[in-house]
């Protein structure tokens, strides 16, 4: 077994191996990570070729001049974070909002004044596609730092054929320029642009016949996602747009349960979404059929957090009923200007009450399934993208409880060291 990179000696190794890490983690299995104490690695090219017990791992390691060994003892090693629902596509920023929110201002109210997503929407259109391309450079280099290492990114903030594209092509040319693999969402039913206020119908039509079928044509996304919320896009109406994106071969997501429970979990697992996002408002029902599906429940703690609300997502009773939880940032210029997945850990941990072992599943292996790449990151197994975080902390548990630093010493992407801060 030849290693061009060796991890050896490290304090904790995460696998998230569960079941040969090709499947989501389920239920109670999540808080029940595989945990190797001096644990090592072993990376050839971009694959991971071994894992285990250090003195096991080199026992079979062929090690060549060329070979990079690492000293993980008292660091946590485990799998590159997975961020599986963001908006990282954008120019602008919103920080008057946020100060209008926390003198009482509510989120829908600042919408009708003409801020929220609209407001974003005038910026990605007045933006070149350089300038949206180097911002968006700009905010994976900030997640990459942080450990993400693979991440969905949707359009949504151009509401029109032409700019929803240009969003599309400058997602596509971060993922060609950039490290971080992305997986491209195309989110042109994210909201009513002011130029079609009063005529959401004839909006949905322009987004189904002619923007779904240009995005197919030119492979600009592999899923489709739409706000089913009240005052935006109601069921029927996420029912029809997913409907026909499915017939074109699009995976499905949905921003669902948000703000009021509409049955937008139970459509995501009528129509086979791959993942139910946000469920702040899932009811019961939703919970059991979630349980009972194979779409992933994506919670989003930040963003509960960031707009001050006070309920957040059901956790623990989706854990408890056998889901497949995942977490990620939700990371944009409205509702949470956060792309750090170590602080989301925390807020998963404090705010949705899940261990630290629960929420390190959910933002791995499980947001990986929640992506449609569970079976080549999101957990160090034999044959994965050897995407891999060396943690400047001796454990798991210290993850989500040394909040607010960054962890990360060195991150490893596709066999490769892009992060080296213990090397500055």
């Amino acid at each position: 077994m030849r290693a061009d990179i060796l991890i050896l000696g490290a304090d904790e190794l995460l696998t998230l191996d569960k079941q040969a890490g090709f499947s989501p983690v389920r239920g109670k299995d999540m808080g029940k990570p595989v945990i190797v104490t001096d644990g090592a690695v072993a990376i050839e090219g971009n694959r991971i070729v071994a894992c285990g017990r250090t003195d096991d791992v080199l026992k079979d390691a062929e090690i060549h001049p060329g070979t990079t060994i690492i000293d993980a003892c008292g660091k946590l090693v485990l799998p590159g974070f997975v961020d599986a629902h963001t908006h990282s596509c954008f120019v602008g920023t919103r920080e008057d909002e946020f100060e209008l929110r926390n003198s009482g201002v509510s989120y829908m109210e600042i919408a009708k004044r003409g801020g929220g997503i609209n407001r974003s929407v005038e910026f990605v259109r007045r933006a070149t596609f350089d300038e949206l391309l180097d911002a968006t450079l700009s905010h994976l280099d900030t997640m990459l730092e942080h450990g993400t290492t693979t991440v969905e990114v949707k359009s949504g903030y151009g509401l029109s054929a032409e700019s929803e594209v240009k969003m599309l092509e400058v997602i596509k040319e971060a993922d060609r320029l950039h490290p971080i693999d992305i997986v491209p969402t195309f989110l042109g039913a994210h909201e009513i642009p002011p130029e079609f206020a009063g005529r959401k119908r004839d909006y949905l039509d322009l987004v189904i016949n002619e923007m779904l079928p240009k995005v197919k044509r030119e492979a600009l996304a592999r899923f489709v996602d739409i706000f089913c919320e009240e005052g935006v896009f109601d069921i029927e109406d996420s029912r029809r747009y997913l409907e026909s994106a499915k017939a074109l071969g699009f995976g499905l997501k949905l921003h669902a349960d948000e703000m009021a429970s509409l049955g937008g979990a139970e459509l995501a697992a009528e129509v086979g979404a791959v993942s139910a996002d946000h469920l702040v408002a899932i009811s019961d029902r939703g919970i059991e059929t979630l349980a009972s599906s194979n779409t992933i429940p994506v919670l989003l703690p930040g963003t509960t957090f960031f707009l001050g609300l006070r309920n957040n997502a059901p956790a623990r009773k989706l854990i408890e009923a056998g889901a497949p939880v995942a977490i990620a940032t939700d990371f944009n210029p409205g509702s949470n200007f956060c792309p750090s997945i170590p602080i989301t850990l925390t807020l998963a941990c404090v705010n949705l009450k899940m261990t630290a072992a629960e929420a390190i599943t959910a933002a791995t292996i499980n947001a990986a399934f929640a992506i449609g790449k569970g079976n080549e990151v999101g957990s160090i197994t034999v044959g994965k993208k050897a995407d891999i975080l060396i943690l400047d902390i001796p454990n798991h548990r210290m993850l989500p409880y040394r909040y607010g630093v960054n962890p990360v010493l060195k991150v490893i992407k596709s066999g490769e060291v892009v992060v080296d801060f213990e090397g500055m």
